[in-house]
């Protein structure tokens, strides 16, 4: 049976809008749904409309919205569930402080280089932040603080997400954190 091949863990994926994080999110989710593990994935653009509706984007309710969303995974996880988290995140002490607080935490960041992003951009978010019409947006107006120390790190503008997810895969087995062969 599926339950007894997993624990409940949260995979946090990390990384600047527009990296692919919640592409590769969607299918390491399906992967696991198709082995009969229970999954939630908490997307941070869904999360904020429903649980952090209200905040802003200053350092201390971006932080609060991080939180949050560690809430929900750590009582997720807690309760068997893997929780993937694909949310930009970007301060790495919030990060740090959930990795202790939640403990079966594994932490991914997808890094993309900043003319990709700008390509990739459909809704012309990183034009408007360059030109000073959106505040406080990541990596532009507003830090980006990479993980020091993260599980795996990738770079999605060198491979296509079904790859980087395949890593992901390979690196939660690696970790004993599934036994599931894809």
């Amino acid at each position: 049976m599926a339950e007894e091949l997993y624990k409940g863990f949260t995979l946090w994926l990390t990384g600047m809008s527009g990296a692919g994080k919640t592409t590769i999110s969607s299918l390491v989710g399906t992967w696991l749904r198709e082995q009969g593990a229970r999954v939630e994935l908490l997307d941070g653009d869904e999360v904020r409309k429903q649980l952090s509706k209200g905040l802003g984007f200053n350092r201390e309710d971006r932080d609060e919205n991080i939180r949050r969303i560690g809430f929900v995974a750590e009582l997720l996880c807690r309760n068997g569930v893997i929780a993937i988290v694909a949310a930009i995140s970007p301060y790495r002490a919030v990060r740090q402080e959930l990795r202790l607080r939640i403990g079966s935490f594994v932490e991914i960041h997808v890094d993309c280089p900043m003319d990709v992003l700008i390509a990739r951009d459909e809704k012309g978010l990183y034009k408007k932040a360059m030109s000073g019409e959106i505040v406080n947006f990541t990596g532009i107006s507003d830090p980006y603080e990479p993980p020091l120390a993260p599980e795996l790190v990738i770079d999605s503008s060198t491979e296509p997400p079904e790859q980087s997810a395949m890593r992901v895969w390979n690196k939660l087995k690696s970790l004993g954190m599934i036994h599931f062969d894809r």
